[in-house]
């Protein structure tokens, strides 16, 4: 079963089967609580399906408690209280807020928890895994810079100023900063949800009558610049983005679309390999390194058929 990252499943199971199995005297997990932004979203539900299949290539009779943390920090952290509790060996965890988290996850810690990371850094988590989102950026905005042959107006529909957002619009203006003749003529703040991007894009298509290619900082708001875009009749220009969500797969398969490219985020392998450093940690292993990045995938109309999307089957 192949990843996006080109990694593949079996060898991931397969290395952290051996790895335990070398270790004579290999510590079985039991019991793994996972708690994410919400089970409502196809990225998370990945990243649960990730952990759970690595897990249960150790254990296949280990017991998995996911939940959603519906990005409500007192909720999160009952949950954290809860998977104590419970007597979970290794908790996984999307912090709603890092910062806030930590007194939390130390308590865990201190209780005997092995905290892993994945998709947003918690400071003292140990181990962290995340999308290297300033490459997410640099091959976005490289693949404009190419298709515009280094020449012409850009926009950003930019959103809220967290650690990811902020590392893709670096990444995309260190690539376009090489260009003399390419234009970031606005960078207008989303909140980077469609209802956002379709308001942002109509302000700026309004604002300008001629755009050559626009960055949207993920997926949801590259959708809703492309609605307004139909809604006002323009089409010079194409969208690029970062996330390879289902809807924006599907765009690209029909072809119907200003979408023409995303970085797209692989939340499965994501979780996988941060539930392998995790049970690394717990083998009582020490880590070369505890915070990894994950390198993003870019996927357009011309590869999509070969993308393995967040809710293709592994």
């Amino acid at each position: 079963m192949k990843l996006k990252s080109g990694l593949v499943v079996g060898a991931i199971i397969s290395g952290l089967a051996a790895g335990t199995a070398m270790a004579g005297d290999a510590k079985t997990v039991d019991k793994v609580g996972i708690s994410v932004g919400t089970l409502g979203n196809p990225f998370y539900v990945a990243t649960a399906e990730g952990i759970t299949s690595a897990a249960k290539a150790l254990n296949p009779d280990v017991d998995i408690t996911a939940v959603s943390a519906d990005y409500d920090l007192n909720k999160q952290l009952s949950q954290i209280d809860s998977f104590i509790g419970a007597g979970m060996q290794i908790m996984m965890i999307v912090p709603v807020d890092p910062q806030a988290s930590v007194p939390s996850v130390q308590k865990a810690k201190d209780a005997g928890l092995v905290v892993g990371a994945f998709d947003a850094v918690a400071p003292n988590a140990d181990i962290n895994v995340t999308t290297n989102n300033v490459r997410a950026g640099e091959i976005a905005c490289q693949y404009m810079a190419d298709r515009l042959n280094g020449k012409g107006d850009v926009v950003i529909v930019n959103a809220i100023q967290v650690s990811a957002v902020v590392d893709r619009v670096n990444g995309c203006k260190s690539v376009l900063d090489k260009y003399e003749d390419i234009n970031i003529i606005a960078d207008q703040a989303s909140e980077g949800s469609r209802d956002t991007g379709m308001k942002v894009m109509q302000s700026l298509l309004t604002r300008f009558p001629h755009i050559d290619g626009v960055f949207a900082l993920n997926d949801p708001a590259a959708i809703g610049a492309d609605l307004a875009a139909k809604q006002l009749n323009r089409s010079e220009f194409f969208i690029v983005s970062v996330d390879g969500a289902p809807d924006v797969q599907k765009l690209l398969e029909s072809g119907n679309t200003l979408i023409a490219a995303t970085a797209a985020q692989d939340p499965y392998a994501m979780a996988a390999k941060a539930f392998e450093l995790a049970n690394d940690v717990y083998q009582g292993k020490t880590l070369s390194e505890t915070n990894v990045l994950m390198d993003p995938m870019l996927v357009t109309a011309d590869n999509v058929a070969d993308y393995v999307g967040w809710e293709d089957e592994r």
